[in-house]
């Protein structure tokens, strides 16, 4: 019993130091990469939690104390919103934290790239306090959350274009019939997407015999926005391109999807009910991968360019290493007007 007890421990010891060193060796090389895998981390907790912490979060004292209790969708909520309060935490009192840091030898820039071990026990920590909280707070939080929903979606449509012109920019500068034929295949299959899925919203979610006319208002109304999204971008005062139009398109229909199928369960319009579970798992999940991609790429792009969603910096000849390394295009440009600034500059005799 001993040498099994002592053998435990070794292990768990030995499991602990490989996570230190594995996460210290991600963060030595980009810390963005190691907050995106903790982000991750939250929302596989939340997807655990929403399945199977409802029966236990019945039992706790200062969260069932209504009259009567609450259905157990409320529970599942319940239990996402708190895991998400205590990341909202965690992550603003680290912004906080590094309001001002500009280079690598601020101070403070060690809590940025290092210290994993107590700051994965601090969110852990945050998180389980989160479970204590009032529901009064939590019920307010919630509502906030909708707003700040609503603005993330907005930052993912600007993610998608920023990647979208790139990835046009990038076969148009091929400058061969090959990619601009590419181009119109891909801006096809994006528009067919879009409007096959729209015939299957009508299916799902306007059945016959009921009155949906709210789920039809906002499912014409997206095929509306559509066609302006092609209008806008073909007219020739733009001089826009079919591609990013054809990709926001069918990400609006996939958001008009999301927005009807989080209608009650029980409604009568919403025909995700009548079909199999896997329907409702599988949207779950595509909604999971899509806002990790989202942070991710937001991490990955607005952290290392100097152009987006940051403002432009002017780095000078010995100043110290930016906090985040910009993109190398960017790098060689900036090393470049250094080294004729050096040129230019007459010599002290």
């Amino acid at each position: 019993m001993w040498a099994a007890s002592c053998l435990a421990s070794c292990c768990a010891a030995c499991a602990c130091d490989a996570c230190r060193t594995v996460v210290s060796g991600i963060s030595r090389r980009s810390a963005r990469i190691a907050y995106c895998g903790l982000f991750a981390l939250s929302l596989i907790l939340s997807w655990i939690l929403r399945e199977v912490a409802a029966p236990l979060m019945e039992k706790l004292p200062w969260i069932n104390h209504f009259h009567k209790t609450p259905d157990r969708e409320w529970f599942e909520t319940d239990a996402v919103l708190r895991v998400s309060l205590g990341n909202f935490m965690f992550f603003t009192i680290l912004s906080v934290s590094m309001v001002g840091v500009k280079t690598q030898r601020d101070p403070r820039d060690a809590v940025h790239h290092g210290g994993w071990m107590m700051k994965i026990i601090c969110w852990f920590i945050l998180v389980v306090l989160m479970f204590f909280v009032p529901n009064e707070i939590i019920s307010f939080y919630e509502s906030v959350s909708k707003f700040g929903a609503g603005l993330f979606l907005l930052v993912q449509v600007v993610l998608l274009l920023d990647f979208v012109h790139g990835w046009n920019d990038k076969w148009v500068g091929y400058d061969e019939q090959f990619w601009y034929v590419a181009l119109l295949v891909v801006s096809l299959v994006c528009y067919l997407a879009t409007f096959g899925f729209s015939g299957i919203l009508f299916h799902w979610f306007t059945p016959s015999g009921h009155d949906c006319g709210l789920n039809t208002f906002f499912i014409v109304m997206t095929l509306i926005l559509v066609v302006m999204f092609a209008i806008v971008a073909l007219h020739p005062a733009i001089g826009g391109s079919i591609l990013p139009a054809s990709v926001i398109s069918l990400y609006c229909m996939y958001l008009c999807y999301s927005g009807l199928a989080s209608e009650p369960r029980d409604y009568e319009c919403n025909g995700l009910h009548n079909h199999s579970k896997a329907i409702s798992t599988g949207s779950l999940t595509l909604g999971l991968v899509t806002t990790v991609l989202s942070v991710v790429y937001s991490a990955v792009r607005a952290g290392s360019s100097t152009t987006l969603l940051s403002p432009p910096s002017s780095p000078r000849a010995g100043a110290g290493k930016p906090l985040l390394p910009m993109d190398k295009v960017d790098e060689h440009e900036e090393k470049e007007k250094i080294s004729q600034s050096r040129i230019h500059t007459p010599s002290s005799t």
